[in-house]
């Protein structure tokens, strides 16, 4: 898996590439958890480079999800392949998460 940080003002943008499993969940569930934790709690989930994801990653995302909307934040998710949108589909994340086409959409979503 790879992870790559960056902001956008105050919004923070995270892309996430490769496989999301159980030997990597851990690893993004740290980075996620670094930043809510710190209070930047305005994140960005690229996904465009992720190529698949299990219910550990799906369990990471959850988890972050509802401490972020303790703290009056949100993740936003973008750039998802349809076959990760398959998947978020499936286990009824869809309804869960805020997903739009890409970054821009996401970022603005923030200030909306």
């Amino acid at each position: 898996m790879d992870l790559a940080e960056k902001n956008s003002g105050d919004v923070n943008i995270l892309s996430i590439g490769g496989r999301l499993d159980a030997y990597s969940a851990a690893e993004a569930e740290k980075k996620l958890d670094g930043l809510i934790e710190a209070g930047k709690v305005k994140v960005v989930l690229n996904l465009d480079g992720l190529e698949y994801i299990s219910s550990s990653g799906l369990r990471v995302f959850l988890s972050q999800l509802k401490k972020a909307r303790k703290q009056q934040g949100d993740i936003k998710l973008c750039c998802m392949k349809p076959n990760i949108k398959e998947v978020f589909d499936i286990a009824g994340f869809t309804q869960l998460f805020n997903i739009v086409g890409d970054e821009a959409e996401a970022i603005a979503g923030f200030s909306a």
